[in-house]
This record gives structure tokens, C-alpha cells and sequence, in this order.
């Protein structure tokens, strides 16, 4: 033993790639003991025709198994569109500075849609910063009837977007996406989960956040909202994964219980979206650890599922056969709908303009196995550009916000899992 720690400690190099490939070994045995377990998805007893996106609904909303149904007992389908910005450095929504919110509303109806994501970062609610003009230069209403020396404020934005999506008919799931307001989601340990109260954290952290600064962040952006009937709910995180990727889901869970509560407290109609852990990809903890409120039926599941997903498995998505592929959505969260024990909403999905093969490969997996549970789901994402300048090329609309989209190829897929495309 004494002779192999010398050797060890002389050649640290040579002992941490030897490790290292003894890992991927191990790895590897573990992936084809994994192979010989592959099942065929048993049948979900569903309608032969998949629920449509319906925009006809009555508020409230609550759960029932796996559906969501509103005040009539009508299942309802969420066929949702994520519309960023407010999460990233503008501090507003994409587009503003080209269209008028209420356009880009009546644009999100006109492509099928009947349900909005709306991320937000937490500095935007610290900070509250003024907003410049040239970012919201198609809503200069925004400006009228403020008093002298006042200013338009980032919360004022997306309130009045909020507003706008909904007068227009659309249901509103507000989304807390990243504690720092940057493009989701880097490798900063800062922004890996709701707080970063982690040794050194709030001094390492430009924007250190405790779990109660984040559930008070959310009664600030909620406030506002608690009268409008189509602000569906909160989608509580973006894509927990711990400090180094590690989280457990019973930390998240316990966290999610907390901020439910209170913002149930202001409204206890809300429904609590709830992503799973590893990027919101595994909702295997919900089996034995679900969920529970004080108020009964206001928990949903959201899972995302991109061509990387299963990064935890050295073997993502984009690369696996649809039985392979099956098996795991099954493992990770199918199981929910399946069983009959929550709805699942798949919030996040997407693919880009020029597919590779292994994009192509992952999204018709990912289209065929959505058809088949027929889930409510949400494509990311609606922006042609990011907050920097760079091409958003998972985006479905071009630098104009108009009516011209850049593929009718996803757009004719979403039909498939209910978009309402004449």
C-alpha cells in the first residue's frame, strides 16, 4: 500500500488520467448493463387524436392527475412559446425595441400558440434599473403619463407585457430563470440554483442571493398579477443543477414547498411549476419524494429535453435510438403521466435552423414520444437574436417580429403535438 501511494504521489499526472479512464471504463460497463434493460414503452391510454392548444379555457386552473383543467373541468393543453429577454442583460423582453408588445402578443396567437413563458432574472428585481429607450423603442406608450424626472423600470416592462399577453388571450406562466441578468445557463456556480448561499458565495457572487431573497423576488413580480386571471402560475427555477452540477431533489423540493407557499398565500388559484433536477431533465425523485402543498392540486412537473440533455450519462440525446431514448424520458419523468400522478409540462425543447444529424435524430424522437403522451410543452424559443447581438438560431421569427417565420419544417412538427395552425 505504502509502495502505490509513493508511486502515486510521483506521478500525479499519469495517476489522474489512469483515473480517469478506469471512471469512463466503469462508465461504459454501466451504460451496457444499462442497454440490456432497455424496455418498449408500455401504452399510455390517450385519444388516438392528440389535445389541441386550445385558446377556449375558463380560470382558474387545477390539476387532476395528469391533466390540468380549468374552472369548467375542461383538460387543458399547454402549447407555450418561451419569450426571453427579461433574464438577460436588456433587462426587457426581446423585440420591444422593434415591435409593440401588443403586436408581438397577437404575433404569438397568430403562430398557434396559447401560452407564453416569460423568464426573469432576480437582478431585475433587486436592481429595478432604468431602462434605456433604445430597448423598448416600439413601445414608447410605456413613456406617457409618467410624471416629470420618473423613469420606465425594468418591473414596468414586464408587467405591461404581462398585460398585453394576456389581454390578448393568453395564459402567462411567469418563469424565475437565472439569479444574474445574463444569457441561461453558463457554467457560474452563482447561478446554478436559487441561492448562493454556498462557503463564499455572497462574497464571490455579483449577485449574492439568499433562499428568502429569491421567494420575496418572486411576491415582488407576483404582486401585480394577483387579479389577472390568465397569469397561469409560477415556474419557480430554471434548470436547478447545485453548486458543480450535484443537487439532490429532495433540497429542490423542499425549496419549491417554501416559495409555494407563500406565493399561494397571495393567490392560491396559482399553479407551481415545478422543474425537475440535472437541468430540469430528471423528475425520477417525484416517485418517492413528490411535491406537497397546503393547498391541494396546484403542482405541475416540468422536465427539458434538448438534443444534450442527458449530459449526465456521457451520452446525449441527439446520438441514441428511440428506444433508448424512450426508456430514459420514461425513467426521468413519462412515468408521472403514465401512472395518472401529476402533469408533466416539457417547458423547454427545441432545435436549430441548419439541423445536424444529430439534431435530426433527437427531434424526431423527441416529436414521436410527445405525440405519444400528448403532454402540455413549450418551445424555446420565440426570439431571432439574443441580448448580445448573436443569432438565436432555435428562434422562430426574424429580425422584424413579424409575421414571417423561418421554419414552417418545427412549425408543421408542433402541429403534430397540438399547435392551432390553420
Amino acid at each position: 500500500m505504502s509502495s502505490a501511494i509513493h508511486w502515486i504521489r510521483r506521478h500525479r499526472v499519469a495517476s489522474i488520467v489512469l483515473a480517469t479512464i478506469a471512471a469512463l471504463l466503469l462508465h461504459f460497463l454501466l451504460w451496457r448493463v444499462k442497454q440490456d434493460q432497455i424496455f418498449i414503452v408500455p401504452t399510455v391510454p390517450i385519444s388516438s387524436h392528440p389535445l389541441g392548444a386550445s385558446t377556449n379555457f375558463t380560470p382558474p386552473f387545477h390539476t387532476k392527475g395528469r391533466q390540468i383543467l380549468d374552472a369548467l373541468g375542461t383538460p387543458i393543453k399547454l402549447a407555450s412559446i418561451n419569450w426571453y429577454g427579461a433574464s438577460d442583460s436588456d433587462f426587457v423582453p426581446g423585440g420591444l425595441e422593434v415591435r409593440h408588445r401588443d403586436e408581438i402578443a397577437q404575433l404569438i396567437l397568430d403562430l398557434g400558440f396559447n401560452s407564453v413563458r416569460l423568464p426573469y432574472a432576480d437582478e431585475i428585481v433587486n436592481e429595478n434599473v432604468v431602462v434605456g429607450a433604445e430597448v423598448i423603442a416600439g413601445n414608447r406608450d410605456l413613456f406617457d403619463g409618467m410624471k416629470e424626472g420618473s423613469s420606465v423600470r425594468a418591473l414596468d416592462v414586464f408587467h405591461a407585457v404581462v398585460e398585453s399577453l394576456t389581454a390578448a388571450g393568453l395564459l402567462v406562466i411567469v418563469n424565475n430563470h437565472i439569479t444574474q441578468a445574463t444569457w441561461c445557463c453558463g457554467a457560474n456556480p452563482c447561478d446554478a440554483s436559487w441561492s448562493n448561499e454556498w462557503f463564499g458565495g455572497q462574497l464571490l457572487c455579483r449577485v449574492p442571493q439568499t433562499e428568502e431573497n429569491w421567494i420575496r423576488n418572486w411576491e415582488t413580480v407576483m404582486q401585480p398579477l394577483v387579479q389577472n386571471p390568465h397569469v397561469m402560475g409560477a415556474d419557480l427555477r430554471n434548470e436547478v443543477r447545485g453548486l458543480w452540477g450535484t443537487m439532490h431533489w429532495e433540497e429542490w423540493a423542499i425549496a419549491a414547498e417554501k416559495a409555494s407557499e407563500r406565493l399561494l398565500a397571495m393567490n392560491s388559484n396559482w399553479l407551481m411549476i415545478v422543474e425537475g433536477i440535472s437541468s430540469a431533465n430528471d423528475l425520477s425523485g417525484v416517485r418517492s419524494r413528490p411535491v406537497q402543498l397546503s393547498v391541494p392540486d396546484r403542482v405541475v412537473y416540468s422536465a427539458h429535453v434538448y438534443k444534450w440533455s442527458g449530459w449526465g450519462s456521457l451520452r446525449p440525446y441527439g446520438g441514441r435510438s428511440y428506444e433508448d431514448f424512450a426508456t430514459e424520458m420514461w425513467t426521468n419523468w413519462a412515468y408521472l403521466v403514465a401512472e395518472d400522478m401529476a402533469p408533466v409540462w416539457v417547458g423547454e425543447f427545441g432545435t436549430p435552423d441548419d439541423q445536424s444529424e444529430g439534431d435530426q435524430n433527437y427531434w424526431r424522437h423527441l416529436v414521436r414520444f410527445l405525440s405519444l403522451m400528448d403532454v402540455s410543452w413549450g418551445y424555446w424559443a420565440l426570439n431571432p437574436r439574443k441580448a448580445t447581438g448573436e443569432w438565436e438560431s432555435y428562434g422562430l421569427v426574424d429580425d422584424a417580429w413579424g409575421s414571417s417565420t423561418r421554419s414552417h419544417d418545427r412549425l408543421a412538427d408542433l402541429k403534430r403535438l397540438g399547435l392551432n395552425v390553420d
